[in-house]
């Protein structure tokens, strides 16, 4: 076992990847010299060369359309987006282009598109640099989503997404890519499957459900809720989709109470998603409402103390807790 941070296995899985399979390459801006604004890409390029390294023009329409364009013929390629926001440049080749191709065209292409992206905020960044958006991409039929909140399974679940032959988006929340929280790291080679929720701790009394950066604030939360003797059982997801309902609906079956804990705003986001299929499978299993800790229904502010209020944090969940339990 070793011990590594987010970053460090992100830079490591994507040249491992590309050792192990000679038709991933990766595409994007600022790949070679810099290796993207957070240096995961960085020394892909000494070690792969100019052909599976591409650096492109500012131009996210250029980056997933020829990534597209490789993946239909063959090849198996990362595309580097870097913020979320951005994905509204490609808007277009994100909606109907890569994630229908393989429906129209009656599977005779696979598109093994793997998009890597950050978002999330709390670096004082401003609207354009820190959205999340997981329930509007939810909203695309054919996409999958993945959303890791540590570093030992950013490494398994970025594995399994690189190998996906259907579209797929790695979302790294910016907080976990920029600090020193370490991971213990197998030395053998191992997967996440997709689809795979993980039960971050377990409790009796209230379920939390919580992916990216909010996992820890959620176990923070729990660690306070057990000292007035609330028991919470914390839920990440890991992917949105496909989701693991299943995990969560057995949780909720256990301790009768469900809060959903996302850095998204609260109308429309991954939050609403989930409370919606248990309202749907589980309600007779509820105590007490359901609760979303989610962030207010705006742009993410630039000022420090607006964003700090702006993010949800272990208070807000504590609260939830509170009302329910």
């Amino acid at each position: 076992m070793r011990e590594m941070t987010f970053l460090e296995t992100i830079s490591e899985t994507l040249a491992e990847e590309m050792a192990r399979d000679p038709s991933v390459f990766v595409i994007g801006e600022d790949l070679r010299v810099w290796g993207a604004p957070r240096g995961e890409y960085k020394g892909l390029y000494e070690k792969f060369g100019p052909k599976r390294v591409l650096d492109t023009p500012i131009s996210e329409t250029a980056i997933l359309g020829g990534a597209i364009g490789a993946a239909a013929t063959g090849l198996r390629p990362i595309a580097s987006i870097m913020y979320a926001n951005f994905l509204g440049v490609c808007g277009d080749e994100l909606l109907n282009q890569l994630t229908q191709m393989r429906y129209m065209f009656g599977e005779s292409v696979k598109l093994p598109v793997t998009i890597m992206s950050y978002f999330g905020a709390g670096f004082c960044a401003g609207a354009h640099h820190s959205k999340s958006m997981h329930g509007l991409l939810m909203a695309i039929p054919g996409l999958k989503i993945v959303v890791p909140s540590n570093a030992y399974d950013a490494k398994g679940l970025l594995k399994s997404a690189i190998r996906e032959d259907n579209p797929t988006i790695f979302l790294s929340h910016q907080m976990l890519m920029r600090r020193g929280e370490k991971s213990e790291i197998p030395d053998e080679e191992y997967t996440i499957p997709l689809g795979q929720a993980a039960i971050k701790r377990e409790g009796s009394d209230v379920t939390l459900v919580a992916s990216g950066l909010m996992v820890q604030r959620a176990l923070a939360a729990a660690d306070r809720l057990q000292q007035k003797g609330i028991s919470a059982e914390v839920i990440d997801p890991r992917t949105w989709v496909p989701l693991d309902k299943e995990t969560v609906i057995d949780s909720v079956k256990k301790t009768n109470r469900l809060v959903v804990v996302e850095e998204e705003p609260k109308t429309g986001g991954a939050a609403a998603e989930l409370v919606a299929i248990v309202a749907d499978e589980a309600f007779d299993y509820l105590d007490a409402p359901i609760k979303r800790v989610c962030a207010p229904d705006t742009p993410v502010p630039f000022s420090p103390v607006l964003e700090k209020r702006w993010m949800p944090n272990e208070d807000d969940v504590v609260q939830a807790v509170s009302e329910i339990v």
